[in-house]
C-alpha cells in the first residue's frame, strides 16, 4: 500500500506520525510520503514539503500570503497526481485540504480525512464537499460521529489520538522532575509552562503579554514551549531582553513537569489537561480575523477542554480580553488549591470521553479495510 498524507501543521504532524506507526504494524511494506514535519519524517514518510512552510493563520495573513498558497496547491496537486497513491489521508488543515479532496476525488484517488474539520462551530457548507469527495471520515471528538451521519457522511468515531500520545510518552519517554531539572540545568522552583502557539503571528501577538505577568512572580521559573518548526533567532526578537529558557522538542516533558500554564487555545489545551496541568487558554488574532470569525462561529467555547466537558473548566481570554491585568488575576487563581483542585478533578473525564487509549490503531484498521475494499 501507498499513502500520500496531508498534514499542514505541527498537530498534524504528531498525529500522522502515530498513524503511520499504526499502519505499519498491521502492512510493514506499506510506504509513505506527502507533506509533514520531523516526526512523520521520523516514521519513515519521505516529506515532500515542510508544514513550516505552510501556516498561515486568520483571514487576513491568509490574503497576504495568497499567492504562496496558490503555488502550494499546485504543487500538493502535481505531487499527488505523479505518485499515484492507494490513497490520500488528509490530517486536519481543512482551508488546504478540503479543496484538495475535490481534486484527488475526481482523479480516481481515494480520499480518507482524519481528524475532521469543524463545521459544527462554522462553514456547515462543508459538509457537501465531505460527502461529495471524502470516501471515509475519521473523527476524534465524541459528538462528531451523529453530527456528521445526520447529515449522510462515512463516518467513523475512532477516539482522540492525543490520548495515545501521551500514554506513550509517558510510558516511554517522560522524564522525572530530578531528570529533566538536570538535563536542562533548571533551578529549584515550580515550573510555569508558556504554550504561546506554533505560527509566528500567535507567538508575536501573545508571548509579550505572557512575558508582562512572569516578571511579576519571582517565585516560579517560566519557561516556554518551543515550536517545532521556528528558530531561536525569532524567539530572541520577540523576547528581546528576556532571558527566559526556551525548550525545543520536549513540551511534553515540560508540561509533565510543569505546576501550571499559559497555553494557547489549540491541541496544546487538551495537552495540558491531559498531563493535569492547571492553565488559562489564551485567543488572539488580528482585529479583522476576529471581527469576521465572530460573526461566522457558532460554538460556545474556543478550547478542546471545555468543548469536550461542555462546560467551562478552564478560563478562556479571547481577544481584548487577554490583557496583562486578566491574565495576571486569571494565573492567581490557578496557583491556588481550590481552583487548581477543581480543575483537576473536572480533567478525569477527559480519557474516557475522548475515547481511551486506541485512536491511532482504530484509524489505521479502518483506513486499510477502506483501501482493500476499493482495490478488490
Amino acid at each position: 500500500m501507498k499513502f500520500f498524507i496531508v498534514a499542514g501543521e505541527a498537530s498534524g504532524d504528531l498525529h500522522g506520525a502515530n498513524l503511520v506507526k499504526s499502519i505499519k504494524k498491521l502492512r510493514p511494506n506499506a510506504t509513505f510520503l506527502g507533506w509533514g514535519g520531523d516526526l512523520m519524517e521520523a516514521e519513515g514518510v519521505e516529506i515532500k514539503k515542510h508544514y513550516k512552510e505552510l501556516a498561515f493563520m486568520g483571514f487576513l495573513e491568509v490574503i497576504m500570503n495568497i499567492r504562496t498558497i496558490l503555488k502550494n496547491i499546485k504543487l500538493c496537486k502535481q505531487q499527488m497526481i505523479e505518485e499515484k497513491p492507494d490513497a490520500v489521508i488528509f490530517i486536519d488543515y481543512p482551508g488546504f485540504n478540503l479543496r484538495m479532496t475535490k481534486f484527488a476525488k475526481k482523479n480516481n484517488l481515494t480520499t480518507l480525512y482524519y481528524i475532521s474539520p469543524t463545521v459544527w462551530a462554522w462553514k456547515e457548507k462543508r459538509i457537501e464537499t465531505i460527502k461529495e469527495f471524502v470516501d471515509r471520515l475519521f473523527v476524534i471528538l465524541p459528538f462528531e460521529k451523529k453530527f456528521y451521519e445526520d447529515r449522510g457522511c462515512e463516518v467513523d468515531f475512532v477516539g482522540h489520538p492525543l490520548i495515545d500520545a501521551v500514554a506513550n510518552f509517558k510510558e516511554n519517554k517522560a522524564l522525572s522532575q530530578y531528570e529533566f531539572t538536570k538535563k536542562y540545568n533548571l533551578p529549584n522552583k515550580k515550573i510555569i509552562a508558556l504554550l504561546p502557539g506554533s505560527r509566528k503571528q500567535e507567538i508575536k501577538k501573545k508571548l509579550p503579554i505572557m512575558l508582562a505577568v512572569a516578571k511579576d512572580y519571582p517565585q516560579f521559573q517560566f519557561i516556554i514551549g518551543g515550536a517545532p518548526g521556528l528558530d531561536k533567532e525569532y524567539y530572541d526578537a520577540v523576547l528581546g531582553d528576556s532571558k527566559m529558557k526556551i525548550i525545543y522538542n520536549d513540551t511534553y516533558n515540560l508540561l509533565n513537569n510543569s505546576f501550571a500554564g499559559l497555553v494557547t487555545s489549540g491541541t496544546a489545551t487538551l495537552e495540558t489537561a491531559l498531563f493535569h496541568v492547571p492553565q488559562v487558554v489564551c485567543y488572539q488574532t488580528s482585529k479583522i480575523s476576529y471581527a469576521i470569525a465572530k460573526r461566522l462561529v457558532n460554538i460556545t467555547y474556543i478550547s478542546l477542554v471545555n468543548l469536550i466537558l461542555n462546560k467551562e473548566v478552564v478560563k478562556e481570554l479571547i481577544q481584548n480580553e487577554l490583557n496583562v491585568v486578566n491574565l495576571k488575576l486569571e494565573f492567581d487563581k490557578i496557583i491556588q488549591e481550590s481552583t487548581r483542585a477543581k480543575m483537576l478533578l473536572a480533567y478525569n473525564n477527559l480519557d474516557e470521553l475522548c475515547g481511551g487509549i486506541g485512536a491511532s490503531d482504530n484509524t489505521a484498521k479502518g483506513m486499510i479495510r477502506v483501501v482493500e475494499a476499493k482495490t478488490k
